[in-house]
């Protein structure tokens, strides 16, 4: 295998509708993005053609890249602690198996600190709340023969979720916003759903409802004669479905509702806004709707100031265009915190 020379930096975060791309000055900070794309995940020659002929690299070599993914099993959970049995070596694989319902002699799964995602310290294991993350085995090795199908060499290979979390709580931080902030990753069959603080995880939950259970909502509510008709419909943009947003969220909503109770009880606070990623561009309206109907707004980023604050800044010529937000994913995974600006110097 022949490997590019590091002139460059490259990040890439592969969603299940789409692929965004950035090349970077160089692969440490402080980075100048030097370019963005976009790539709809049905769109593979693209983007493999758009990396064959990338500056930095040769011709027959690959992008070493940090990639971010969204593999539909993911587990990432915030789960509390029994301290004394922390140190039984059979303790996590129990809560594996008896909460998240998983193999663990199949999964990868890593305990993170719940406030700052470094790894959880099991030797000091002082800390009740932690945050665990993972995939099945067999699918980091799938992934990863994907991205070098595509020219990528995942040199850093991380959960995108994951990733967006630490940016958006990096934010809140840099806002000096008391707000909690309601994440939702809405997929196919389910929507992953969180709960940030500039704190960091406050609640995870997984709802096993997603665009799937709209689609007879669809077919019902415009009297079409089958559900494939309906989703070729609602995916298409040819339609203008606000109008029965409602009645498509009322089943995924009357869930959020229950976790949203809880947390306002257990807490004092209220949701001050929500954030959908990995939505397809002709459903992105679904994330002012889910909004609307828990009377918050959608959560607006000043994009800029955060990523200057990062050590991020743009080239000239480069933009992020309308809806700013949905690269956050991708800069979050470019982002080292470390190598921040400090507060006093911003």
């Amino acid at each position: 295998m022949f490997l590019a020379k590091k002139s460059k930096g490259f990040c890439v975060e592969v969603g299940d509708h789409s692929t965004l791309v950035a090349r970077l000055s160089q692969p440490e900070a402080p980075y100048v993005v030097e370019e963005l794309k976009e790539f709809s995940a049905t769109d593979i020659g693209a983007l493999t053609e758009w990396i064959k002929g990338s500056d930095g690299k040769g011709s027959s070599g690959y992008a070493h890249a940090t990639c971010g993914v969204y593999p539909a099993k993911r587990i990432i959970r915030r789960h509390t602690l029994d301290v004394k049995k922390v140190k039984d070596p059979t303790y996590f694989n129990e809560i594996y198996t008896q909460q998240f319902r998983v193999d663990s002699e199949k999964y990868t799964i890593k305990a993170l600190n719940f406030d700052d995602g470094g790894e959880y310290d099991l030797g000091k294991a002082n800390q009740k709340e932690v945050l665990f993350c993972g995939l099945p085995s067999e699918e980091i090795i799938t992934i990863q023969d994907k991205l070098l199908e595509l020219g990528v060499y995942p040199e850093r290979l991380e959960l995108g979720t994951v990733a967006t979390m630490g940016g958006l709580i990096n934010y809140l931080k840099f806002k000096q916003s008391k707000s909690p902030v309601l994440l939702l990753e809405i997929g196919e069959e389910s929507t992953q759903s969180y709960i940030l603080s500039a704190d960091g995880v406050d609640i995870s939950r997984p709802i096993p409802s997603g665009i799937a259970a709209m689609i007879p909502v669809v077919q019902k509510e415009l009297g079409l004669k089958d559900e494939e008709s309906a989703k070729k419909l609602f995916y298409s943009n040819t339609f203008d479905f606000t109008s029965m947003g409602g009645a498509l969220v009322k089943k995924l909503l009357k869930e959020l509702q229950s976790s949203i109770g809880f947390y306002e009880v257990q807490t004092g606070q209220s949701i001050g806004s929500v954030f959908c990623t990995q939505l397809p561009s002709t459903l992105s309206w679904l994330g002012t709707t889910m909004a609307g109907s828990l009377g918050v707004p959608v959560m607006k980023m000043d994009v800029l100031p955060w990523l200057g604050s990062l050590n991020i800044t743009l080239a000239e010529g480069v933009s992020l265009g309308s809806a700013e937000e949905r690269w956050v994913g991708l800069f979050s995974l470019i982002a080292s915190y470390q190598n921040a600006v400090p507060d006093e110097k911003k």
